[in-house]
């Protein structure tokens, strides 16, 4: 859910900033940026839990999981597009400018950054904090 949440603050704050819509095509609704999120969401999934169940995951998953999380959103993107209505020529020129545009970089950013994340925790095998009264400690 963090990397979802991140995508969507990510490519909301470069549309703030840049003053641009995400998909700015006429005619074209809010449903084929929403599926391609949810297409991306499996695909970074897919890529990062393979690559996190090996006893000791390397950090290059994460820029396997960013490839393709960029890749599944572009998809879907155009699968959405297309079974919308829109034909395919108009649906290849939205992933393209997508693609060559910012939200596409975005969206990898933010699957390397969570998948970095996910990663470290788990080589780190980091355990959430306890209290001093809930360890073993044979000094207490």
């Amino acid at each position: 859910m963090g990397y979802v949440a991140l995508v969507i603050f990510g490519l909301g704050m470069t549309s703030l900033a840049t003053n641009t819509d995400v998909i700015d095509t006429p005619g074209l609704s809010a449903v084929p940026g929403v599926a391609g999120i949810v297409v991306s969401a499996a695909g970074f999934s897919a890529v990062l839990g393979a690559g996190l169940r090996v006893p000791h995951p390397s950090f290059y998953t994460a820029l396997w999981a960013a490839l393709a999380a960029a890749v599944a959103y572009l998809a879907g993107v155009w699968i959405a597009a297309v079974t919308s209505g829109v034909d395919t020529a108009m649906a290849a020129s939205v992933v393209g400018r997508l693609a060559v545009g910012w939200a596409a970089p975005v969206v990898a950013v933010a699957a390397f950054v969570t998948a970095w994340a996910a990663i470290a925790v788990l080589r780190t095998r980091a355990r959430p904090p306890r209290w001093p009264w809930e360890r073993n400690d044979t000094e207490g």
